[in-house]
């Protein structure tokens, strides 16, 4: 145990990982902002493609690991641009509920291209068993962090 924390001191692993994640970011929103498309808008448009229509803000808030006005902020750019629609909940007022619109969906066609190509070029020259093993462990690394959180709850 004492070898594995000496390694953990001069390892910057979560150091890392933001780098790494700050620029996977950069690159994808580079690619993106022709299509008039800010971080924030594109994965929120990208999050409710994979939920479904018909979601609820507060869902799809959760599901961005964001805060709710963060994401009515957001929705409400994707309106005006016409990517999206948002209607009351028929059993809570309250409630906006998100779809997608053609245009939208269109849009998110267009996305998808342009994002598999990033992906592709920032995994160039891993193989699929490499990433099938750093898929795991990230896993294993959120896992345990979502544990530890909800332990302190």
């Amino acid at each position: 145990m004492d070898k594995m924390r000496d390694h953990l001191r001069e390892l910057s692993l979560a150091e890392h990982l933001g780098r790494s994640h700050r620029l996977w970011r950069m690159a994808a929103d580079a690619e993106l902002v022709p299509l008039g498309l800010t971080h924030p808008r594109w994965t929120a448009l990208w999050k409710l493609r994979r939920m479904g229509d018909g979601v609820a803000q507060k869902a799809l808030a959760d599901e961005l690991e964001i805060e709710l006005p963060s994401l009515m902020r957001t929705l409400a750019q994707l309106e005006q641009q016409q990517l999206i629609r948002r209607h009351c909940c028929d059993q809570d007022k309250r409630a906006r509920i998100v779809w997608l619109t053609d245009a939208g969906r269109q849009l998110l066609e267009q996305m998808e291209t342009l994002i598999i190509q990033v992906r592709l070029e920032l995994l160039e020259g891993i193989s699929e068993a490499e990433l099938s093993q750093f898929e795991q462990t990230l896993q294993r690394i959120s896992h345990n962090a979502q544990r530890k959180l909800a332990a302190k709850k």
